[in-house]
């Protein structure tokens, strides 16, 4: 397995997020993808709390059935809808831009890259219908998570099906509170807080990935739609790079399973959404959890 594999599931929570800050080429074909999909769902419950643990994709194709059965119930029984964000609007995502995401005045992104790395950046950016100039003034994690997004998305998926943006649309529609187990500041500031140099490599690693981005998340999808949590968990944890890891993957995880902790402590009925990739395997949100005394009863 390629070592972007475990990159992917952590860059499509940003992508997501970053998606309206790029228009795609026209999509070349349609995404396959199951049509009924039956995701894990994990319920949590004392006398009077009860927390629901869904793991998500952030970004699918359209037509992928996944609001039903006891997903659908939780979702419906629940007066709170907590994902990774919150509502972000397009002011949070301009602050967090410039904060984070612009190089100082008088720098250029490929003038950093160096001749190698800048011919394969460049490459990928004409493959995808984007003109070579078009990060040249951000920092390097920006086209690092916008290339995925960019990518796939010739081949159908949209973050507009993804499950938060979905599950953000029936919330409203219910009038029930949203929250987030994190802000735009503290995820921009993740890839932002990296080395300049550790940003670089990090994009040249997803440049190398870009020819099997497609079949990556057409597994991911596989694996998710049929509840294979344990499945899911192997792929993206698969020659996992320990910084990384720590930074994206496990020092989030005990956050939010120290929230969920807390939050048992309230009356009431949540439901929480969070990329597949932290709920299943070693040290997961679900594992910490349940080493924590916790019982997790899985639903679906």
């Amino acid at each position: 397995m390629s070592k972007f594999n475990h990159l992917f599931a952590p860059l499509l929570a940003i992508t997501a997020l970053l998606g309206p800050a790029v228009s795609p080429a026209p999509a070349q074909q349609a995404a396959s993808a199951p049509l009924e999909a039956r995701p894990a769902l994990w319920k949590l419950a004392d006398h009077d709390t009860t927390i629901y643990l869904f793991g998500t994709v952030h970004i699918l194709p359209k037509g992928v059935n996944w609001f039903n059965g006891p997903v659908e119930y939780a979702f419906n029984h629940s007066d709170l809808l907590v994902t990774e964000l919150p509502d972000i609007t397009p002011v949070d995502f301009m602050k967090g831009m410039a904060k984070y995401g612009v190089l100082p005045a008088g720098q250029s992104l490929r003038a950093k890259l160096g001749e190698e790395r800048r011919g394969r950046y460049e490459a990928a950016l004409a493959g995808l219908g984007q003109r070579p100039e078009m990060f040249d003034r951000n920092r390097p994690w920006v086209p690092a998570t916008l290339i995925p997004l960019l990518t796939i998305q010739k081949v159908g998926y949209d973050p507009a099906f993804g499950v938060e943006t979905v599950l953000d649309g029936k919330a409203k529609a219910r009038k029930i509170v949203r929250a987030g187990l994190e802000t735009i500041d503290f995820q921009f500031g993740l890839l932002g807080g990296q080395s300049e140099e550790q940003q670089i490599e990090y994009l040249d690693t997803v440049i190398k990935g870009v020819p099997e981005m497609q079949e990556t998340i057409a597994q991911m999808v596989t694996l998710w739609s049929a509840g294979d949590e344990a499945g899911l968990a192997a792929m993206l944890n698969a020659e996992q790079e320990p910084e990384f890891a720590e930074m994206m993957l496990y020092a989030r995880n005990r956050a939010w399973a120290r929230w969920i902790e807390n939050r048992m402590a309230q009356p009431g009925t949540v439901f929480i959404a969070v990329g597949a990739g932290h709920l299943g395997g070693t040290k997961s949100v679900g594992d910490l959890l349940t080493k924590g005394g916790f019982r997790l009863t899985r639903v679906q």
